[in-house]
């Protein structure tokens, strides 16, 4: 049987690109089974030691020291010239990859993975014989957009916001070859969404927290960088009115002493998890998310309708001065430096609730609901005029409700 094969490029500078990969590769396969084939690789980890050295750096300093980033990224910006028509750093593995699988298309859900990568698999597959997409997660243009993202011959480069993509065709992009499309979230998340009449009932049967609490998230990527212990006490001398989720990420630290601080704190309720795939329900849980400005955890809390509280402690990194600057201008969404900051964001909430009610109703318009397998069609089409294979298209979500029998439709 013939297949589309499409090769994904992506790495683990923090979660957000792994994670739209994954929702890729997870959405072919709903939509069309076994007739597309995903491949995803890790191609800056496992092409050259050089690539695996500046993402491992790249995610201790997200931890330690992000004001730090402004220096790396502006000498990962050098990349833009190094790989104008060519991959310097990890060329061998990557023409491996490409001439074992021989890929119909090539999809980019990284910024180092444009430029010279493209220009590569053309030269080794045949300048008609492949295509290439980029998606940007970006919220918005400017210093922190990098410009390894913008690689003018693209086929198709799909923006997360109107504003990021008017500043991509600034930067290069043919309006022709540019998309709006927000979400790439994995299919179980459009289908497990909780009705206001069922938040309640999550809240108690699957997180032990009380139904009628107001309940904020502190979130994490999966690299676990948080500032929760000093968040918390803002939230426990409220604890008649409030309730926490907590999770860790991948940062055992942090989870064990959260164990220790909730234990002695008994009065305060408290869901305590380290690496969550349930985020999703959990923001439908709750009333507020306090987050990094990750592109992937802020787009998930505006579909799910959580406004954001952006965690700038110890400054914020380039990329993240888009999504922050996206929510500020448009929302006037709050940030926090310090412990101080949030116990007053807090304060002004419980002392007067209209001031929480305004700030949910400001992050609300910048909301807006799409189709999320429109994307994958124009992907998996664009991977077929090349396969020229006979596609079957699955309909979604499936008749019996749910994926692959994994998921539950809630209201």
């Amino acid at each position: 049987m013939s297949k589309v094969r499409i090769l994904i490029l992506t790495s683990s500078t923090g979660g957000g690109h792994d994670a739209r990969a994954e929702a890729f590769a997870e959405w072919c396969f709903q939509l069309y089974r076994h007739e597309v084939d995903v491949r995803i690789e890790q191609m800056l980890e496992k092409s050259s030691v050089v690539n695996r050295a500046g993402v491992g750096f790249y995610n201790q300093i997200q931890k330690a020291a992000p004001w730090i980033h402004s220096a790396f990224y502006a000498f990962v910006e050098l990349l833009s010239y190094i790989n104008t028509n060519g991959v310097t750093f990890g060329r061998g593995y990557y023409l491996e990859v490409l001439k074992e699988y021989r890929p119909h298309l090539i999809f980019s859900v990284h910024d180092c993975l444009n430029r010279g990568y493209f220009q590569l698999a053309r030269a080794m597959l045949g300048e008609n014989r492949v295509r290439c997409v980029t998606y940007c997660g970006e919220f918005s243009g400017g210093w922190g957009y990098s410009r390894n993202w913008i690689e003018p011959s693209v086929d198709l480069y799909f923006s997360r916001t109107p504003t990021a993509r008017d500043y991509a065709v600034k930067s290069g992009i043919a309006p022709k070859k540019s998309r709006v499309r927000g979400n790439l979230m994995l299919p179980r998340a459009i289908l497990e969404t909780v009705s206001t009449e069922e938040r309640g009932a999550l809240r108690v049967k699957r997180l032990g927290l009380r139904p009628d609490l107001f309940t904020v998230f502190l979130a994490t990527g999966s690299n676990g960088a948080n500032h929760h212990l000093e968040l918390l006490p803002a939230l426990a001398k409220h604890a008649d009115r409030i309730q926490v989720i907590v999770i860790c990420g991948k940062n055992k630290d942090t989870y064990n002493e959260l164990v220790h601080w909730r234990a002695n704190h008994p009065e305060f309720n408290c869901y305590l998890e380290g690496y969550s795939d349930i985020v999703h329900l959990l923001m439908q849980a709750s009333d507020a998310i306090v987050t990094r400005g990750g592109t992937t955890t802020c787009a998930k809390a505006l579909h799910f309708k959580c406004p954001i509280i952006f965690d700038a402690f110890q400054g914020i990194m380039p990329q993240e001065q888009l999504t922050w600057k996206f929510f500020r201008n448009g929302a006037a969404s709050g940030k926090i430096e310090s412990a101080g900051d949030f116990a007053r964001i807090i304060d002004a909430w419980m002392g007067d609730f209209s001031v929480y009610t305004r700030t949910r109703d400001n992050f609300l318009k910048l909301r807006y609901d799409e189709d999320p397998t429109v994307l994958i069609d124009e992907v998996v089409n664009l991977a077929n005029d090349i396969a020229r294979a006979k596609l079957k298209r699955r309909a979604f979500p499936p008749a019996n409700g749910n994926g692959n029998g994994g998921g539950v439709k809630h209201g």
